[in-house]
């Protein structure tokens, strides 16, 4: 059940919450059970240490993190 706790939203606002909350239901019950949640890449740390690291020198701290 959903309830709206605070305002007052038309019924296109709704609309397209529920639709929101029913897209990411029918998503998650698409994924077999006990599959893991699917991770965003760019909070992979494996993005930043598959490459090799800067070298030293002045600008080295501002390559760290930022993959070429």
């Amino acid at each position: 059940m959903i309830k709206v706790v605070r305002g007052n939203p038309t019924p296109e606002e709704l609309a397209a919450a529920l639709a929101v909350v029913r897209a990411r239901a029918a998503a998650a019950a698409s994924l077999p059970s006990g599959a893991p949640a699917a991770r965003d890449s760019w909070a992979d740390p494996a993005r930043i240490a598959a490459h090799r690291l800067p070298q030293p020198g002045p600008t080295a701290w501002a390559r760290t993190y930022w993959p070429s």
